[in-house]
């Protein structure tokens, strides 16, 4: 299937090296907001311009897109336009990930090189787990939820839609990080994260409380 990139930066350089390393699917451009970034290329391939092209896509027999920005608020959106766009949504899996046969992938889903997702995890549509992250088994991960490098989740964690979990942070069995919130880099979480919160340090606590 063709497929376009919408997001030209450094996530956009790294999704591309998926896709070309795991074969499954054929990159053919990207799509960028930045209008500046128009008619030039990135990793061989033409930025074709703003998010509004995608609906004249599939009459240059592209029809499938994947978003690639780091944003876990503009990458929902966007995804929700591609769908609008009638154009499939496709994932991306490096092939360097240790991703276990019973784990359920959904859409528009990234997962880095070196990244282990383990038996009967779930992760959402639009999810990062980037490299190295560690997503143990029957973890739940929500929609356009980003697992930066280095995290480890134990079992049974369950991170809802849009959180974002920062830079080799580590999250305790059984726990729950609420739609939203944002655990800091490095952060030990070894009780529930509330909906919306930011909670950084080891242990982790709310910035108020820290």
């Amino acid at each position: 299937m063709n497929v376009v990139i919408v997001g030209a930066g450094g996530h956009g350089r790294v999704v591309l090296e998926i896709l070309r390393l795991a074969g499954q699917h054929n990159p053919v451009g990207f799509i960028d907001a930045d209008t500046s970034r128009a008619n030039s290329s990135v990793g061989g391939l033409p930025v074709l311009g703003p998010i509004h092209l995608l609906p004249r896509l599939r009459k240059q027999e592209i029809t499938g897109a994947i978003v690639a920005i780091g944003d876990n608020r503009i990458r929902r959106s966007y995804a929700d336009l591609v769908t609008q766009a009638d154009l499939e949504l496709v994932s991306a899996v490096h092939p360097a990930a240790s991703v276990s046969p019973t784990a359920a992938i959904g859409r528009n889903v990234v997962i880095s090189a070196g990244a282990t997702v383990v038996t009967e995890a779930r992760i959402g549509d639009g999810a990062i787990i980037n490299t190295n992250a560690v997503v143990d088994h029957e973890c739940v991960i929500g929609r356009a939820v980003h697992i930066c490098p280095g995290v480890l989740l134990a079992g049974r964690v369950r991170v809802e839609d849009g959180a974002f979990v920062g830079l080799g942070a580590k999250v305790l069995p059984c726990l729950t990080v609420g739609r939203d919130a944002v655990v800091g880099a490095g952060a030990v979480v070894i009780e529930d994260v509330p909906a919306g919160e930011t909670v950084v340090g080891v242990p982790a606590r709310t910035r108020s409380a820290s």
